[in-house]
């Protein structure tokens, strides 16, 4: 729903960072890689981060990210069984997105177990799938190009954000927005009406 938010850094505590955006407070959480990016509440500075929102049967979490690069890691990261936004918070709080790709390019699976909450089971499997696709470039880490998936458009994308905030399940908003015909041409509250019609009748 939100790519990026950008606006007056008010307050930050352990793993969070409030932004003031034109009068609108939003929590972010973010990794100790972010929080060390980011300057003084002090400074009252303009910061931009990216965001992912991770969305629950109890609960709605927006994530923060100083870095295109890090968002890209942590999406690759909570794509793997097991690992969910918190645990990826932990790896990405414990390496910057190149540390973490130099370590699975070593497959140093000892070094990846040393986040919290990730044992070596599941450095294992991070070390096993994350492969060739987290990859070091000159600007930091990033997804290889290759393993991108296509963006959706815009409209689409939102809609999709919508019906999980309803409660779906992210392969039922994904199928029901697939079946609608000329999505890409549609307006978002468009789709959203069409998907939930199509959705009442599963």
């Amino acid at each position: 729903m939100f790519y990026y938010l950008k606006g007056t850094l008010v307050h930050t505590g352990d793993g969070i960072a409030v932004l003031d955006v034109g009068g609108a407070a939003y929590k972010l959480t973010v990794s100790s890689t972010t929080m060390g990016m980011l300057p003084p509440v002090s400074a009252a500075a303009t910061v931009k981060l990216f965001t992912h929102m991770s969305v629950r049967e109890d609960a709605v979490e927006l994530f923060g990210f100083y870095t295109t690069g890090e968002l890209d890691t942590f999406k690759l990261l909570t794509s793997i069984s097991g690992v969910g936004p918190k645990a990826a918070m932990s790896v990405l709080s414990l390496y910057s997105p190149s540390a973490l790709a130099d370590a699975i390019a070593s497959q140093n699976v000892k070094l990846i177990s040393r986040a919290p909450g990730i044992g070596t089971k599941t450095a294992q499997r991070i070390v096993l799938e994350l492969s060739g696709k987290l990859v070091v470039t000159e600007s930091g880490a990033a997804v290889s190009s290759k393993n991108q998936a296509p963006a959706l458009p815009a409209a689409v994308a939102d809609a999709q954000d919508a019906l999980l905030v309803l409660g779906y399940t992210r392969a039922e908003a994904q199928a029901a927005l697939s079946s609608i015909e000329g999505a890409e041409s549609k307006t978002t509250e468009e789709l959203i009406r069409q998907a939930l019609g199509k959705l009442a009748h599963i």
